[in-house]
């Protein structure tokens, strides 16, 4: 099952009218920590509701499928939000909207998947994107995440941030990870982008001027060959843009993962893809080479874009011999063990976010299950003919072709 992260409260009273959104972080009823002005009670019985009340918490959220009624006993903020969000929990951050009452999930601090989606705007029309870009504006997000940043836990081990493409409004992006440098010193940043802006010498200086210790570009190439990568991108000259982009971060000292996604069109050249990045830049800091999430566009172009794992597990193998014999840091993302040449697996690792990772009845008789990346739950999951359990007795066994 994915977990739901957006919604809409069932009930919602004493909410202002002169603004259109709030940020909550959660909290325990019985958390001893300094009230911040957005922190709320969080209840799932009458016992906690009346321990909120008895405590003066100003602001309440409980998980209920019904209607509170707290008439006479409570003056304050009150948000009422359906059962099956029941995984909130202390610490985490939900953004809301007044109006509409919807709100999302926007950092969950038990989780060591936390990702924040900046725009839905977009310079690259991906024909696998996951999430398919929109022309509108929502600069409000950045509003959003700028008034997020003072509420999440600092010992969060990481954090990124994705799109659509994240430098749209780069200087208050920029401004979004200065923050993050002094609220937030000890986590690492991770921003998905496709790299183009950086052929602009003023953002990449302004980038630099971020100083964040452990802040990283995770930028995809898909092919080493221009016109394949373009294609892929639906945008004629991002090729030459991403490229020029990755070497001034580096000629600045910044941190650079290369992300490669596999799919019809990328997988069947991944070898030379592959020896590509290892002769021309074995200085960037790591390169994920990815399986496909089928969501998004990539359910629409199911018919291009499907290609089993089985059929390039080879080349994938050869990719990684390559990238590693020149010292460059690779891993190998969203593809479970099985699909893949044994070779492959010291690199193989639990990549999928923990809201959307799930696994098949094969998966519960595998010696690797504890090790692997499993599947995504999101969209219209495509399965490998080589899925199957890994087990002392099937460790001679021939892989299916």
């Amino acid at each position: 099952m994915t977990l739901p992260l957006y919604g809409t409260a069932s009930q919602s009273v004493g909410f202002s009218s002169d603004k259109a959104r709030s940020v909550l972080r959660l909290r325990s009823v019985d958390s001893a920590a300094e009230r911040h002005v957005a922190d709320f009670a969080l209840a799932r019985t009458p016992e906690d509701i009346r321990h909120a009340v008895e405590a003066n918490w100003p602001s309440i959220v409980v998980i209920s499928d019904g209607v509170v009624d707290l008439s006479g006993l409570f003056a304050g903020r009150l948000l009422t939000v359906p059962r099956k969000y029941d995984y909130l929990a202390d610490g985490d951050v939900v953004g809301f909207d007044h109006a509409s009452r919807k709100f999302r999930t926007l950092y969950r601090r038990n989780s060591a998947h936390n990702s924040l989606l900046v725009t839905e705007r977009c310079n690259n029309y991906c024909l696998m994107c996951s999430q398919p870009p929109k022309d509108v504006d929502d600069r409000w997000i950045l509003s959003e995440i700028r008034e997020s940043l003072p509420l999440i836990d600092q010992a969060t081990h990481a954090l990124t941030f994705t799109g659509g493409e994240t430098l749209s409004d780069w200087e208050d992006f920029i401004a979004v990870l200065t923050e993050c440098r002094d609220l937030l010193p000890a986590t690492a940043i991770q921003v998905l982008t496709n790299g183009r802006a950086f052929a602009n010498s003023r953002i990449v200086d302004a980038w630099k001027e971020i100083g964040h210790r452990a802040l990283m570009a995770a930028i995809p190439i898909y092919a080493s060959v221009d016109h394949v990568h373009d294609h892929v991108v639906q945008a004629k000259g991002a090729f030459d843009e991403t490229i020029l982009g990755i070497l001034k971060l580096k000629d600045r000292g910044q941190r650079v993962e290369i992300r490669v996604v596999l799919h019809a069109l990328t997988a069947p050249i991944i070898e030379e893809t592959g020896r590509w990045l290892a002769r021309n830049l074995p200085f960037v800091d790591h390169v994920a080479l990815m399986g496909l999430e089928n969501t998004g566009f990539a359910i629409a172009n199911d018919g291009v874009l499907w290609m089993d794992p089985v059929d390039y597990g080879d080349g994938l193998a050869r990719a990684v011999d390559h990238l590693s014999a020149a010292g460059v840091n690779v891993s190998v993302y969203n593809l479970p063990k099985c699909v893949l040449p044994k070779s492959v697996w010291p690199h193989a690792l639990q990549s999928i976010s923990d809201w959307k990772n799930g696994f098949v009845e094969e998966c519960e008789q595998c010696d690797e299950k504890n090790t692997c990346s499993g599947f995504f739950t999101t969209g219209r999951p495509r399965f490998s003919r080589g899925v199957c359990a890994i087990t002392e007795s099937s460790a001679l066994a021939k892989p299916p072709n």
